[in-house]
């Protein structure tokens, strides 16, 4: 039997209103009841609508000025389903929800500064030490009486790194972090079951964050509503959070600026901040709402991006960065380009729809673990004589001064273990006959950490040459040779996409063969160089792609754009596909295991979270074969039927704790759909069971 004082519970807490609980009551005009410091504090926050019927009320309780620090008022549980409303004449009017506030300042607290002293003393266990820099000069020698207008230095810089597995599945202390989801619930998200599988993404998204970080949901159709406030993920929630992703439900047209507007009042109302902040879009479709495509001009896609998230200046990268994943066939890849161009962020090309969770895991993966912010390298010449050319930072943004005695690079954030490689060329004089060596760069990085916020300088040793009478034997670098190859690639790609655009598809197709012909002959590729031979893997799949106009406009302009995306900013972007020639079993354009070029990167399996295990996990997870770096290792002379399974050059920037979220979540579908499969097994043994027993009549 229900005890009497939960036959009535309040709508915002759910705990019971009875006799004898000892806490006031809040009758409102509209005769709904709540907790008097339950509707008070809803007040207090903007809300002078019912909760329940979203009527205006004229009288309202008692306010308190909102405390400064965390009250000792109860979080918010989900509350109780609106009252059920009768159809009249055929007609069944829409579910009543509460209207947002004017400002989103109704942000959980997060916990302040002092209460994270021992978290951030943890923290130092979680990663392997300071930045580390280093260069590497393209020859150990050369001669005194020679001079080089191009002799290039690689600046190398690596992020402290995950020393355990349980930091490197995103468990261990680290900087929390503020992510608000843009999802697209257009009407095309009805079709093949689509955003059931973005609800199921959502899910693992939920379940993996941890109770400092929090997380709001936003969704766009025709427009656009905060479906949760920026919530931390405690147990209560995460409940809440997970109830709003199911409630979701599709229709209407494609509005994205909307979307990523409301995103940005989320994130720039908010009255707390946690350490990191970023945002996850997602879209099916194209913005029929603000893109003007007109034959002969250009999209105005960057009127799809708010100004809250445009870098302020030169060199800022302090911006949250948008994250965008185009989600099958029919998605603008080069909107969702731009928009993640334009803040720092990367593009993702989810072909093969059935994997979109497996994407996000990458994508969460790395954003839990980020232990860098507001990088920046400082390079100045360290001889009279020596002049920096250029710089090669792909993305990120670079300066050479006039006079080439120094240049610079901004970083901005960095995941654990995450590199970065920048070339630099430079013009190196003569030496005199008394020179033993010529100092070439001083290199110097500056950052701030991301769990603790202390600033940190770190020096690289000086990039010198040694200058003797001759250099016949001068050693070259590997390091430098190998990093030649993959900007010279990625120059080619580009241009192979901007060939495609203009409909010059044979164009496109012979620059990418040229590039494969000549990364084929490259010392690093001959060497057997796991990265140069990837990259040949990837030139041969754009080559297929970029070939008809049909192909490009299906998936080749979305796996180019991707792939451009990770290389520029040499951060791992998902390109989650089916193969070419050989649908998967049984699918219709959705759903069935991933061909994912970055999920072939487990077969790198870091020592932290296992490499045997991990390996054998990657064999399963593509359908059994070879790892993907033994396929790539061997991609370079391979014929154009070798499977999509292989490494691509993407793959090589997959960290650790990536990759463990990755196979987490490669776990966690496989454990649903065994569930799924045990439930009609149970169903029929249980029906067999009950006919046996039944009495002969």
């Amino acid at each position: 039997m229900e005890r009497p004082e939960q036959s009535n519970p309040c709508p915002i807490c759910t705990g019971g209103m009875g006799g004898g609980g000892g806490q006031a009551i809040f009758t409102a005009e509209c005769s709904h009841t709540f907790h008097f410091h339950c509707i008070s504090a809803s007040v207090a926050h903007g809300r002078l609508v019912c909760p329940l019927c979203n009527a205006q009320w004229r009288e309202l309780p008692f306010v308190r000025p909102l405390p400064s620090q965390p009250s000792a008022m109860p979080p918010t549980l989900p509350r109780q389903p609106f009252p059920r409303m009768e159809a009249m004449h055929g007609f069944q009017p829409p579910p009543l929800r509460p209207a947002d506030p004017e400002v989103f300042d109704d942000d959980d607290q997060v916990d302040p500064p002092s209460g994270h002293d021992g978290q951030r003393r943890e923290a130092a266990a979680v990663s392997s030490g300071p930045l580390v820099v280093r260069t590497h000069a393209e020859y150990s020698a050369v001669a005194r009486d020679s001079s080089h207008d191009n002799f290039a230095v690689l600046v190398h810089v690596k992020a402290p790194g995950i020393v355990d597995s349980e930091a490197a599945a995103g468990d261990a202390p680290r900087a929390p972090l503020d992510l608000v989801t843009v999802l697209d619930v257009s009407g095309s998200m009805r079709r093949r079951d689509k955003l059931a599988l973005v609800k199921q993404a959502m899910g693992f998204v939920i379940d993996n964050l941890g109770p400092d970080d929090r997380l709001s949901v936003v969704s766009f159709s025709s427009g656009a509503r905060r479906v949760t406030r920026l919530l931390r993920m405690s147990g209560i929630g995460k409940g809440v959070a997970s109830e709003a992703v199911e409630s979701l439900t599709a229709g209407g047209g494609t509005n994205i600026a909307e979307g990523l507007r409301t995103a940005a009042k989320v994130l720039g109302e908010r009255r707390h901040r946690n350490a990191v902040s970023s945002v996850i879009l997602l879209s099916d479709g194209q913005d029929n709402y603000t893109v003007r495509q007109t034959r002969g001009s250009v999209p105005n896609y960057e009127a799809l991006v708010p100004p809250f998230f445009v870098p302020a200046g030169t060199g800022d990268r302090s911006a949250p960065p948008i994250h965008t994943f185009g989600f099958g066939h029919n998605h603008d890849a080069a909107a969702m380009n731009v928009i993640a161009e334009a803040t720092g962020g990367t593009f993702s090309y989810i072909e093969n729809e059935g994997a979109i969770q497996d994407a996000f895991a990458q994508c969460i993966g790395g954003l839990l673990t980020v232990v860098v912010q507001e990088a920046r390298i400082a390079i100045a010449s360290g001889h009279p004589g020596v002049r920096i050319t250029s710089v090669k930072s792909g993305r990120y943004e670079s300066r050479v001064d006039e006079d080439g005695r120094s240049a610079s690079v901004a970083v901005g954030e960095l995941y654990a273990d995450e590199e970065r490689r920048f070339l630099l060329f430079l013009s190196v004089p003569t030496a005199e006959a008394t020179d033993g060596e010529t100092p070439l760069i001083t290199v110097r990085c500056s950052y701030r950490e991301a769990a603790g916020g202390a600033h940190v300088d770190v020096t690289a040793e000086d990039a010198v040459v040694a200058r003797p009478e001759h250099a016949t034997d001068a050693e070259r670098s590997a390091e430098v040779e190998r990093e030649r190859v993959r900007v010279e690639a990625i120059e080619d790609m580009a241009a192979a996409r901007a060939a495609a655009e203009r409909g010059a598809h044979q164009e496109a197709v012979g620059i990418l063969r040229n590039r494969r012909r000549v990364l084929a002959r490259s010392s690093a590729a001959r060497g057997g160089d796991p990265t140069s031979a990837a990259l040949g893997t990837e030139l041969r799949f754009m080559c297929k792609r970029v070939a008809t106009r049909e192909s490009y406009m299906e998936s080749g302009r979305a796996y180019v754009l991707a792939g451009l995306s990770s290389h520029e900013q040499q951060r791992a972007t998902s390109r989650q596909l089916r193969p070419l020639r050989q649908p998967l079993a049984g699918s219709d354009g959705g759903g069935g295991e991933a061909m994912s070029s970055v999920a072939a990167a487990f077969a790198q399996a870091p020592s932290a979270v296992g490499a045997g295990d991990m390996e054998t996990d990657l064999m399963d997870y593509l359908g059994g074969g070879g790892p993907g770096g033994e396929a790539g290792a061997s991609s370079a002379a391979a014929g154009e039927g070798a499977s999509e399974n292989e490494a691509e050059g993407t793959s090589s920037y997959l960290t650790p704790a990536m990759r463990a979220m990755l196979l987490r979540s490669r776990r966690a579908r496989e454990a649903s759909a065994d569930q799924q499969e045990q439930q009609p097994k149970g169903a029929e043994e249980a029906s067999g069971s009950e006919s046996k027993e039944l009495p002969d009549l």
